[in-house]
């Protein structure tokens, strides 16, 4: 009988200790996975707060605005599921102060700078980081429009702005490249260039007749185009090779847009 009650203290100790190593191992699992969640709304918020950063410069209407504020809302709070203590106490602060923000902005009238006033940053380093925010802009819509947050006509009326400022953007980047080629010799490169710039251009005038940010730029790139020509006459039949050089970082940036 003795050695029957041992084996069965044996066995109920071997139970016990798979039993404990299984509701450990499905603790581990819940912590891990309420970390992953953290650290995945967190990288939603610095990224939606670093957008938000340059939106001056991007001429974003207080439409977008509110889109950004409202997706770091959501992120602040699915991060407060997980969080207690301080962190649910901070998260709590700026959880309030935004739903402030987000209450005022709201019951504004709405604020859509005409995209014809928009003006390229002088600063390259800014027309970079401007392009990034762009695209990450685009993006950020694209998503909450697909979770169903944001207002179709907006979704439609903001992507079409988005737009827009990237043809711009490019059309910049074009002629100013188009002018270094030509300086450089390069008459092909850079003829190709403009021509390219024209015909983005035109596209563009067809939709916004009466801009005038886009008939100086016409004008522009037909005058750099009379340059070029004249230049590339004057060069004689012996014109330079033309060197094809990598695409700059404005145009790894700034990709052909892609049919949705």
């Amino acid at each position: 009988m003795s050695l029957i009650f041992i084996l069965l203290l044996i066995g109920a100790l071997l139970l016990l200790i798979i039993g404990y190593s299984i509701v450990q191992q499905q603790k581990e699992r819940a912590e891990a996975e309420r970390r992953q969640e953290i650290a995945r709304q967190k990288a939603i918020i610095d990224e939606t707060e670093a957008v938000l950063a340059n939106t001056g410069i991007a001429s974003c209407s207080s439409h977008i605005i509110l889109v950004l504020y409202k997706r770091i809302q959501d992120a602040i709070q699915q991060s407060m599921t997980f969080a207690s203590g301080q962190i649910l106490a901070d998260y709590q602060r700026r959880l309030s102060d935004l739903t402030a923000q987000i209450n005022t902005l709201a019951g504004s009238p709405p604020q859509v700078p005409p995209v014809e006033n928009f003006r390229l940053p002088d600063n390259d380093k800014q027309v970079l980081e401007l392009v990034r925010t762009l695209k990450k802009l685009k993006a950020i819509l694209r998503a909450e429009h697909n979770k169903g947050k944001v207002d179709p006509a907006i979704f439609s009326t903001e992507e079409s702005r988005i737009d827009s400022l990237q043809q711009r953007i490019n059309v910049e980047s074009m002629i100013t490249r188009a002018r270094a080629a030509c300086y450089m010799k390069q008459y092909g490169s850079s003829k190709q260039m403009v021509t390219k710039a024209l015909s983005t251009l035109h596209l563009i005038k067809a939709q916004t007749p009466n801009d005038p940010f886009i008939s100086r730029k016409v004008d522009e790139a037909k005058q750099l185009l009379d340059e070029i020509m004249g230049a590339q006459k004057s060069a004689g039949p012996s014109s330079p090779k033309q060197n094809k050089s990598d695409d700059d970082d404005l145009d790894m940036l700034f990709q052909p847009k892609k049919k949705w």
